[in-house]
């Protein structure tokens, strides 16, 4: 895929809980050469956390496996795609269901997929019982001209 984007970066990390800050940090970081505001940034990294954090505690559960990042620029737009080779989700349309969860015994929300589908510009859930999900969330950073029309 070379040459269909501007910049693109790929990381691969140890599904524990204590990387979720590392991988928003450092997609933040990422996406920061296109100046987005503090807004964006927020939402990016709210939405980053989220896709990481369910993949490290429904798709691995107790399990240690790893979690893998890529993150895509190009005009002006990101496209970040979080993965594991989890467990997979049985039915996506149920799991996006706002509330829904399935380890309400951790006192989960059910709110993960609903949080990444209000911060982002566009999400897509992939899943394959057995060999793990994919989420991929799209952005579209808003430039110092645009903000200024507003």
């Amino acid at each position: 895929m070379k040459g269909l984007y501007d910049n693109e970066m790929k990381i691969v990390f140890a599904s524990k809980t204590v990387n979720e800050a590392f991988a928003r940090i450092t997609v933040a970081a990422f996406v920061s050469q296109l100046d987005p505001t503090i807004d964006e940034l927020s939402d990016i990294k709210t939405a980053v956390s989220e896709a990481v954090t369910n993949s490290i505690i429904h798709g691995y559960e107790n399990e240690e496996g790893s979690v893998e990042i890529n993150a895509r620029i190009f005009a002006n737009n990101v496209e970040i795609e979080i993965s594991d080779s989890g467990k997979g989700i049985e039915n996506v349309e149920i799991a996006m269901r706002p509330l829904y969860t399935s380890k309400p015994n951790l006192e989960r929300s059910g709110m993960g997929f609903t949080i990444m589908q209000s911060f982002m510009d566009e999400m897509k859930v992939e899943s394959s019982l057995g060999f793990g999900t994919r989420v991929i969330m799209r952005k579209k950073i808003r430039s110092v001209e645009e903000e200024q029309v507003s």
